[in-house]
């Protein structure tokens, strides 16, 4: 392929070849869920194919749930990763401080092995592109901006994913980033609570996109892998936190309550009934 994003079908001008050519698009990761394909007269002038054929085309991917068409608002890529889980299954990983930490031991091992990859494979526009979302991240550190910066780590580990330039990989790390962006795992939001905890991983951060971008394979694993490690302590810290603070505001109710408790009350306590 060229810089087009649609290419115009030069053999075997059927309804399949225009299949194939959107497939890989999809499978590429070039086109994702949610994105909204060009208009059916500009899409059949781009691939320069009959609008008849085109529409043939579409009717078989959505067949494949591979497009939505939305009547009257255009044609979309349906939603590619779906639910990692299901709603009862998250709701239940949600509830369960175990599930975070596995989910962040499998992290470790992917995002080891992706930023490794990445190191070896990325492209110029795919370092272009880490660079660019490292200087937003960071922008919105010193903006003072968590929700922003929390967005941005998405992002940001969803470009190293890309940058691997491995197809399995980048789709499976993209559905484990859902999870993220759905809420499942509270520990997001704690660990900004934790004292230097902002500040030590946007230097985390810094250096996975360091080591990626100068092509150092070992350095790029070996960050990502203590970028983990990090939060994984961090994770654990903020609700071991969280938890001695709600001990501690439940003593302080029974004090105050025992306090206001009236005189009759009080004679009775401790006495065997």
């Amino acid at each position: 392929m060229g810089d087009e994003l649609f290419q115009g079908i030069d053999h075997m001008r059927t309804a399949d070849e225009a299949v194939r050519q959107i497939e890989l698009l999809l499978l590429d990761g070039v086109l994702s869920s949610g994105d909204r394909l060009p208009s059916e007269r500009d899409l059949a002038e781009q691939l320069d194919i009959s609008r008849p054929v085109l529409r043939e085309a579409l009717k078989e991917l959505e067949n494949r749930q591979l497009i939505v068409s939305r009547h009257g608002g255009g044609t979309y890529v349906a939603d590619l990763i779906g639910q990692v889980f299901s709603k009862p299954v998250a709701q239940l990983v949600s509830r369960h401080d175990r599930a975070t930490r596995d989910y962040l031991e499998y992290r470790r091992e992917l995002e080891g092995h992706a930023s490794e990859l990445a190191a070896q494979r990325a492209t110029p526009a795919d370092r272009e592109r880490l660079s660019s979302i490292f200087a937003k991240m960071k922008e919105l550190h010193e903006r003072g901006d968590p929700e922003g910066e929390l967005d941005a780590d998405v992002e940001l580990h969803n470009a190293i994913g890309e940058a691997a330039h491995n197809l399995i990989l980048m789709h499976t790390l993209r559905a484990c980033y859902r999870l993220l962006s759905e809420g499942i795992f509270h520990h997001r939001k704690l660990i900004l609570n934790m004292p230097e905890a902002r500040e030590t991983l946007l230097a985390q951060h810094a250096a996975i996109v360091v080591a990626i971008v100068s092509g150092d394979a070992q350095a790029a694993r070996n960050t990502a892998e203590r970028h983990i490690d990090y939060v994984a302590a961090t994770a654990a810290e903020a609700a071991l936190s969280l938890e001695r603070e709600k001990i501690a505001n439940l003593r302080k109710v029974q004090r105050e309550t025992s306090k206001s408790a009236p005189a009759d009350d009080k004679s009775t306590k401790g006495r065997r009934i």
